[in-house]
């Protein structure tokens, strides 16, 4: 390989990794803001803590699965305020500093009562991360999950977890994997 070739994917490299790590500071700096603020739940699991539950004796098939699941995140962060006079303006800053064109949005829901968005970021075909931006008249949530993601297991872990909104997630997996063994994807979804 010449010098020049090299340089240029040098180049591209350092791009790609500095662009990656933008749109993860802007959800982290979300984070970051209302880190000290008391009136904000906050709730990080890191990779280690996911590693230690896999240590566990899976009882059941399903019980195995699901720790296969847990053993390829890397990480855990919510964000919640209840309470929330300015929730609804909470949920517009979340939602705002998300990088559209690295998110894909998988499922809205919006009541008299709630917005509710989920999104993923996918790297090499699979998802690397899903976020949940909730905002209703007094309550707030930003929630993303990052690693090797299953819908369906995470729906899973939702559920054990009592973490709500996440439930939705199984019969949206079961509905997107029905669709796509319904049709053979067109070249314009390849774009």
């Amino acid at each position: 390989m010449t010098t020049k070739k090299l340089t240029g994917l040098t180049l591209i490299m350092l791009i790609i990794s500095v662009s990656v790590q933008a749109q993860n500071d802007a959800i982290t700096r979300f984070f970051e803001k209302y880190t000290t603020d008391e009136s904000f739940t906050q709730v990080t699991v890191s990779s280690k803590m996911f590693n230690l539950f896999t240590n566990m004796d899976a009882e059941t098939p399903e019980d195995k699965e699901l720790l296969e699941a847990i053993s390829k995140l890397k990480g855990l962060r919510i964000l919640a305020k209840d309470n929330a006079r300015n929730a609804r303006d909470l949920y517009r800053e979340a939602f705002s500093l998300i990088p559209k064109n690295d998110y894909e949005e998988l499922m809205s829901v919006r009541d008299d009562q709630k917005d509710m968005k989920f999104m993923i970021r996918e790297t090499g075909g699979k998802i690397s991360e899903l976020l949940m931006v909730m905002g209703g008249p007094e309550e707030f949530m930003i929630l993303s999950v990052f690693g090797d993601i299953d819908l369906k297991q995470i729906s899973r872990i939702g559920r054990k977890m009592n973490v709500s909104g996440l439930d939705k997630l199984e019969r949206m997996d079961k509905d997107k994997s029905r669709k796509g063994s319904q049709t053979a994807p067109t070249s314009k979804d390849n774009k």
